[in-house]
């Protein structure tokens, strides 16, 4: 989804005046604040305009007094066009009965002429908020219908600009594309704008999961039966690549698909023609295909799980979708539109903010369940909101599986009724001589802390990683790095993949670091002899 950095962002505004000088002042005046100026001395020329420059246009200013057309009549031809552009009026003194009716007509605000520099800037920076809110409201819209496009994908990280460039090019063309990546990173959407950005937009986009189907049904899903084919099948079905004549195929979780039906598939590809179940001749078919899958399908054709024919056929033009956790920089952007859009369908009477901690907790946060988990987990904080903004205590279960992060339960272990200090990205902190101890120790819950050298300690479960020692000076480095790389280990139950992509390092490194400080893998709290 495309978001402005306000006005100075490259903004078009599209200015209707008749009259050539006020027309040059205002083009004056919205270069002067920052914007993209496009003019039109009447109505009918301001229609062409919009026209030309479909999509681009994001307000427009509008004189209500011009011949041919004047701007009434130019806001009854907006309607007719569904176009929900916001619009600025302009009229003269005394004209408050013709403002009042370009309001009703679905005016966004009104100037009285002569209009200084400064207040048109104002109105059109407050109209670009509300275009703002709307482009996200129909964003929200338009992923349920279907009509998504490029500018729909949120992407400030250079990963998803990278990626959003490569589906461009691919949507010039026909050639197969295949989405890899983790489930939830929006393999479907770039897929459906590359449909939307292609010569077969507006025709048929058709969606098979190709694991969630029954293994003994796929073939009939996919290609279709005629009547008779099967015990009770007393109509003829049309298969998914029929139903996509014309359009994109989109098959998701490609990788699970049966061999036997993979050989079909290959058929289809190859020769444009597909085999319907009891039809005595193939059909031709003109299908653009776009395959997603989580699984390595290199790996899978070693297994002998897929074709390698069908792979390198399918695999022309790979498209590999970084993790939520690999484009960080497009959390909070992404948290921002869905709250828009939450807030706008449930109708919630207020606007809804989030604030900085709940910012910082969620892009701390890993995501495995990536983008699909992120919207799930704001839409639930949405639904349960109760006041102007979104908080860390409306994020439970994200805050319960960030290592050092405090839930409330872990605040209550604090005695003496001192309360730790927030910090910034939701861990809690208290001086070191302040620090809180439990009345009844146990082994289940510990009292752990990390230590600083500005005598600050962190505390959370399960962690005690002090940075200095008894004598107060500072720890050495070595000590530091033997102590977090045994915690990683018991964190990570052993993962080694997983323990050394955590700490940044290698998997080489991590065993020469093992040997290093005789730490056996198995039992990282083992100190060795």
């Amino acid at each position: 989804m495309t978001i402005y950095n306000d006005a100075k962002g490259g903004a078009q505004i599209l200015v209707v005046e008749d009259d050539p000088i006020q027309r040059r002042l205002l083009k004056n005046a919205v270069e002067r604040a920052g914007y993209i100026p496009h003019l039109a001395e009447n109505g009918r020329v301001g229609l062409e305009v919009l026209k030309r420059n479909s999509g681009q246009i994001n307000v427009i200013v509008l004189d209500l007094m011009m011949p041919e057309m004047n701007g009434l009549e130019f806001l009854e031809a907006l309607h007719v066009m569904g176009t929900d552009i916001p619009v600025i009026v302009q009229t003269g003194q005394g004209g408050i009965e013709t403002v009042v009716q370009a309001m009703r007509a679905g005016a966004f605000d009104f100037v009285v002429k002569p209009v200084s520099p400064e207040r048109i800037s104002s109105a059109i920076s407050n109209a670009l908020k509300l275009d703002q809110r709307e482009a996200k409201a129909r964003a929200g819209r338009k992923s349920r219908s279907g009509a998504i496009g490029f500018d729909d994908i949120v992407s400030s990280s250079p990963a998803m600009i990278r990626i959003i460039d490569l589906a461009q090019r691919a949507s010039q063309s026909n050639i197969p594309v295949v989405l890899e990546g983790e489930s939830g990173v929006g393999k479907e959407l770039v897929a459906r704008a590359i449909q939307a950005g292609s010569d077969r937009a507006g025709k048929p986009f058709v969606i098979v999961n190709c694991g969630a189907i029954p293994h003994n049904l796929v073939e009939s899903i996919l290609f279709g039966h005629e009547k008779g084919a099967f015990t009770g099948a007393n109509e003829r079905h049309v298969g998914k690549f029929m139903e996509a004549d014309g359009g994109t195929l989109f098959l998701d979780e490609i990788g699970d698909l049966p061999l036997d039906v993979q050989v079909k598939l290959l058929r289809a590809v190859q020769q444009g023609e597909i085999e319907t179940v009891g039809a005595r001749m193939p059909h031709k078919v003109n299908v653009r295909l776009i395959s997603a899958t989580n699984k390595d399908l290199i790996e899978e054709v070693k297994a002998g799980r897929f074709r390698e024919d069908l792979y390198y056929r399918l695999n022309v033009f790979p498209i590999t979708m970084p993790a939520l956790r690999r484009r960080k920089e497009d959390i909070p952007h992404l948290v921002r539109v869905f709250v828009e859009r939450f807030s706008a369908e449930q109708k919630i009477g207020h606007p809804l903010g989030i604030s900085a901690g709940a910012m910082a907790l969620l892009t701390a946060y890993d995501w495995p369940g990536n983008i699909r988990q992120l919207e799930n987990a704001i839409f639930r904080a949405v639904v349960l909101s109760q006041g102007p903004e979104l908080l860390e205590a409306d994020f439970p279960q994200i805050a319960a599986q960030l290592p050092g992060y405090l839930t409330p339960d872990h605040l209550a272990l604090a005695g003496d009724g001192r309360r730790p200090v927030p910090a910034e990205g939701g861990l809690s902190v208290v001086p070191s001589h302040e620090r809180p101890t439990l009345e009844h120790p146990s082994q289940e819950t510990p009292t752990p802390s990390y230590a600083s050298a500005e005598g600050v300690e962190f505390y959370g479960p399960d962690n005690i990683i002090a940075s200095t020692g008894p004598s107060g000076d500072v720890r050495k480095l070595a000590d530091v790095e033997e102590e977090l790389i045994r915690f990683a280990l018991k964190f990570y139950r052993g993962q080694m993949s997983q323990v050394a992509r955590k700490l940044g390092i290698g998997r080489s490194t991590l065993y020469r670091k093992l040997k290093d400080y005789g730490i056996d893998p198995d039992d990282p709290q083992k100190h060795a002899a």
